[in-house]
């Protein structure tokens, strides 16, 4: 019966670990991505020339807003 609960309690605290990890490091790198976006106006600019386009200043940042909102969501 000892044995039982040791089980019970070891598995417990696996699951509780793994998913007490799992929500920090999606907070870490939540906070990570919006601190070092993946994209910047320089990066988008030569995007949008490589595809044919004369990207204005006004183009490009409602681009990053757009972004910037989803990635808010």
């Amino acid at each position: 019966m000892g044995t039982l609960w040791v089980v019970l309690i070891a598995i417990l605290a696996l699951i509780a670990g793994v998913a007490l990890g799992f929500f920090i490091a999606r907070k870490y790198m939540m906070n990570y991505l919006k601190k070092n976006p993946p994209i910047n106006e320089q990066m988008l600019r030569t995007m949008m020339m490589q595809m044919g386009q004369k990207p204005s200043q006004k183009k490009i940042k409602q681009m990053m807003r757009s972004m910037n909102n989803q990635m808010d969501k």
